[in-house]
Parts: structure tokens; sequence; C-alpha cells
């Protein structure tokens, strides 16, 4: 009896001790859930304070565009694309399985390419394609999509120094090149990085970006490309004669240091101290640039309506055209951007939309598909791909980007006033109805705003103005 009393008190001993190491165990995983709260909560704090991602006066991002207007999964995957693009860095061995797959699908042909010969103009028609893995892969997934033409980014864009170009990369991009038929020297467009700001008047913020771009330069002659594509910068809140000077001296040093690189100003939509959204901008800066031989225009046809250069109707078409001959010179234009806009004409907002669906409308394209002057030159898409898939996540589509070749192609030649065109022209129109009308409603919302900002502001003044008057009046009685 004894002998089982003291079994049950070692029992009785070792629940309690197994109770208290629970209990222990308990508080212990609690603590640590709550550091963990209070660790989320700090870093959540940190993001807000400093977030990654932030637009200022001094260096236009994404093409002067609403930071609203950008889709994060397209800013995530050219973070990867611009990782790779050296060819450096490798994928994680227990991805090696989904990178494979999706490495497969990347490479499926979504068009054939239409020989430039049977086309009633040479109009070389691409888009901007992902160089991720290298910058060979470019010219594969501008083949896949049918394009005659393409641009890419030559290193990433969100980061101001980036590993060396490979020996590799360079050798796989010429045989590309070749296998593929592509004249590097004509239809390729790389872009710049949306971090460079040539306009910048702080000297150690100017160096790093004319390192930047000058890196960039060299990147375009080791791989035998002619023209490079990017946006002139921002001016800080100086003048806009100033800014166009400073982008023009680092255009001078950057073109001594090369040897062969046309580098192609973009036209802006016109948002806040953006320079190159006025024609006279443009000519500006190449007025100042010793060799007139390397520089040009890329136009973007989104930014040009935006910025309140009209491209709908013939008429308005060749007035923009003639103007910018006036202004500038055709003979510097070297290359087009296709996109539709979401915004309405002369908002000066950055919104690109599918091709047909926006306020620009079929009928611009056929102006510019059937316009001879621009025959040979690069033009490239730059449309949104990005479709949700069935389990809702964002996927890019580039089907539409081949389509959209396909599309631009057929208007060559086309009659507008044909059954074709015009069923064309209302189904794209129809399917854009619901976005370009909620962008309307935002332009007209802000329009409102700014108005009645306006008008208040006159009111102080005119008081001021009175009450000023007055004080006079007394002072001279």
């Amino acid at each position: 009896m004894a002998r089982r009393s003291s079994r049950q008190m070692v029992q009785s001993k070792s629940a309690t001790e197994s109770k208290s190491h629970i209990l222990e165990k308990g508080v212990s995983a609690a603590v640590n859930g709550i550091k963990a709260v209070v660790n989320a909560s700090k870093a959540e704090v940190n993001e807000r304070k400093n977030p990654k991602r932030k637009a200022t006066h001094t260096e236009p991002h994404v093409d002067g565009e609403d930071l609203d207007s950008i889709d994060p999964t397209e800013d995530k995957e050219r973070e990867e694309e611009g990782d790779q693009l050296q060819g450096t860095k490798k994928p994680a061995a227990k991805r090696r399985k989904t990178a494979s797959k999706k490495d497969a699908e990347n490479n499926m042909p979504l068009a054939a390419r239409t020989a430039i010969t049977s086309l009633k103009r040479a109009m070389y028609i691409g888009a901007h394609v992902s160089g991720a893995g290298g910058v060979q892969n470019a010219i594969q997934n501008a083949s896949n999509i049918g394009a005659n033409a393409f641009a890419l980014f030559l290193k990433s864009q969100r980061k101001w120094v980036s590993p060396p170009l490979a020996d590799e990369c360079k050798t796989q991009f010429h045989a590309m090149l070749k296998q593929h038929s592509y004249d590097s020297r004509k239809h390729i467009l790389p872009h710049g990085s949306y971090l460079v700001n040539l306009a910048q008047a702080d000297a150690e913020k100017a160096t790093q970006a004319y390192d930047s771009f000058l890196d960039d330069l060299q990147r375009c002659e080791a791989l035998g490309i002619t023209l490079y594509n990017f946006h002139p910068g921002s001016t800080g809140g100086a003048s806009m004669e100033s800014a166009c000077a400073r982008i023009a001296a680092q255009l001078n040093r950057a073109h001594k240091a090369t040897e062969s690189v046309v580098t192609l100003l973009e036209n802006m939509c016109g948002s806040g101290n953006v320079v190159g959204s006025r024609f006279e901008d443009l000519r500006d800066i190449i007025a100042l640039v010793d060799d007139k031989s390397r520089v040009g225009v890329c136009l973007d046809t989104c930014h040009a309506f935006a910025a309140g250069y009209d491209l709908r109707s013939p008429e308005a078409f060749a007035e923009t055209m003639a103007e910018f001959d006036r202004v500038v010179g055709t003979e510097y234009l070297r290359a087009l951007h296709l996109n539709d806009s979401k915004a309405p004409f002369g908002s000066h907002r950055d919104l690109h939309a599918n091709i047909g669906t926006g306020f620009l409308g079929l009928r611009a394209f056929h102006n510019i598909m059937n316009h001879e002057a621009l025959q040979g030159l690069p033009m490239v898409l730059e449309t949104p791909i990005d479709e949700k898939g069935p389990d809702g996540k964002t996927v890019e589509n580039k089907q539409i980007w081949a389509d959209e070749i396909k599309l631009l192609e057929s208007l060559i030649g086309m009659d507008v006033e044909s059954d074709g065109f015009r069923e064309k022209e209302e189904a794209l129109q129809a399917k854009g109805a619901t976005e370009r009308q909620k962008i309307q409603e935002q332009v007209d919302k802000k329009a409102e705003k700014d108005a009645k900002k306006e008008a208040k502001g006159k009111k102080k003044s005119k008081k001021k103005k009175d009450e000023d008057t007055c004080d006079s009046c007394s002072e001279n009685d």
C-alpha cells in the first residue's frame, strides 16, 4: 500500500512538472507571438515612413505617369527581369521545375512574323519585350509575338548599379540576331532607366545619372545597337531653359565617350516639371547638341495626345505632324511608341490603353500606319497585357501584343469606310468604354476642383487688392 502510494506520488509530481512545462511553453509562445506582432507593426511603420517607391520632383519615374496607374505585377516582373538581364543570376534549385515550365510557355510562338515585303508599306511593328535571363532572350520573345521591331531594358531600370554585361550574353545576342534576321542598327530600341534624370542640377546626382546613362550606351555599342530611347528628365523646379541646357550638355559628354549610338528623346505627357511635353522642349535640347547625327526623337502617341497634340482625324494628324516638322524637324523622328490613351485629350495623364480601346481610337492608328514618312522606323507597343487568371492572380497575356501587331499591319491600306474597319473600330471602343468613362470622371472631378481652387485664389487676391487700395486712399486723404 505504501509502495503504491509512493508510485502515485511520483506520478503526481511528474504530471505537475509536465503541466508546468506545458504552461511555460505556452507563455513563451505567447511572448514570441507578441514580439512578432510588435516587429511587424514596426516594419509597417517603417514602410510607411520610407516607402520603396516614391516619385520626386527631380526624378520622373515611369513615363511621368500617375503612380496609381502603375501595375505592381508589371513592376515586380520588371524587377526580376532587371536582375537577370546580365545572365548572372541563377534560379534557386527548388524552383527549377517551375522555371522550366514557365520557360517552355514563354518560348511558345504566338504568331508568325509578317514579311515586310508583303506589306503595302514597310512598317516595322513590335513591342517592349522581356530580356529576363539575358538580353539575348528578348530576341526570341520578340519573334514569338510576330514582332519586326522590339524594345527591351539592357539592365535593371530600378537600380543605379548593375553587373557588367556577360560575354556569353553578348555572343548569344549576336547569334540570335543572325538566326532571326533582326537589324540591330534600325529596329531594336532599348529603353533607358526610369531613375536617370539628365536635367539634374545637383552635381553628385547628375554624375550618378550620367554614369548610368553612359553605361547603357556602352552596352548598346557592345551589342551593335544604334538607337537608344530615354526620358529627357525633370526641371526639379528650375527653369525649362536651364534644364534643357543641362540635358544637352550631358548628351554631348556621352556622345564624345561613345562612337555610334543615336540618343532619342521621348516626348512626354506634360505632368509636373517633366521636360519634353512640348515639341519646343525637344527642339531646344537638339539645338544645343553638338553632333546632330547622334540625337533624335521617339514619338509616343499616348504622351503626345495627353499633352495636347491631336492624332485622331486625318486633318488633326496632318496638322500635328506638320507642327512637329516645323518645330523639331521630321528628319529627327527615328522611332515611335504606339499606345492608345485611357485618359482624354490634353489631360496630361499618362495612362496607356490597348490599341483602339482608348480616347485615341483606331482611326488615329490608321493615320499612322498609312503615313509614308514613318516607313522603316521601329514602332513599339507599350500597351497593357496583364489579365486576371482563373485563380484570380494577374498574369501576362502576350497574345494581346501578337494580335495588336497583326491589327496594326492590317490597317495598312485599309479603307476606313469599309465594313471591316467600322466593325473593328466599334468593337474596340465598346471594349474600352468602362475604363474611358472612369478616367473621364476622374479628370472632370480634378478639373472642377482646380477651378474652385483658382476661383478662391482670385477672390482672395481681389480682396487684398481692394484692401490695399483703401489703405492708399486713407493715406492720400
